[in-house]
């Protein structure tokens, strides 16, 4: 049994919880795991609520976007790689000069562009639903991901006694969007779906997105300081 098959929002909260208290402050995988910690503890709180048109839906589909994270804290953990798309997160996790918000943005890059769009496929597996029947609740679940993004950078950024690191930092964080990753990433569950008669292929694209995903963050995290 694989962990998304096994994990519920409460486990992955759990592990997360776990995750860090354990981690050391700044390594570079504890400073994601504390942003991730905050957007999925709002996930729960929001599938006790009318947020989502389909609460149980969103509730499997959470579950099994936290869990391709938790397989590659797993992964590390035991000394194998992690997929291409997390490997640069987990290999520059205490590099010197690397700003805690690039961390932070690094894991979300990952975790929006290739996590997201491959998750809500297994959940229409999982479920029989089509890409079209989560729609809604999948903008709604990043528009909550865009909340936490948005009080992370405020919260991370330097402050105006650091100018010079704050344009450094500014500079190498324009790469990314998180506007445009929820674009791309919606983008790749239409095209994967598309793909799904031909698993080959659909293997072979989604290969390359977790390496071209992988690039983004490695430049993401260009040491600053």
């Amino acid at each position: 049994m694989t962990i998304s098959e096994a994990l519920t929002v409460d486990q992955a909260v759990d592990r997360m919880e776990a995750l860090r208290s354990t981690l050391p402050t700044g390594d570079g995988v504890a400073v994601f795991n504390r942003m991730y910690l905050r957007v999925t503890r709002l996930v729960r709180e929001r599938l006790g609520e009318t947020y989502f048109a389909d609460p149980a839906g969103m509730s499997e589909l959470d579950a099994v976007f936290a869990a391709r994270y938790l397989d590659a804290v797993e992964a590390a953990s035991d000394g194998r790689r992690p997929a291409p798309c997390w490997r640069p997160l987990f290999e520059l996790r205490n590099r010197p000069g690397i700003h805690p918000l690039q961390y932070a943005l690094a894991g979300m890059n990952t975790h929006i562009e290739h996590d997201l769009p491959l998750s809500v496929l297994d959940t229409c597996r999982l479920l029989g639903s089509r890409p079209e029947d989560v729609r809604a609740d999948y903008h709604r679940i990043n528009d909550l991901l865009a909340q936490v993004e948005a009080e992370v950078r405020e919260e991370l950024l330097p402050g105006p006694q650091a100018p010079a690191a704050a344009e450094a930092l500014l500079h190498v964080l324009g790469v990314w969007s998180i506007d445009r990753a929820r674009e791309a990433a919606w983008a790749t569950v239409e095209a994967l779906w598309e793909l799904r008669h031909t698993p080959a292929v659909e293997d072979a694209v989604a290969g390359t997105l977790s390496r071209t995903v992988g690039m983004v963050s490695r430049a993401l995290l260009t040491p600053v300081e």
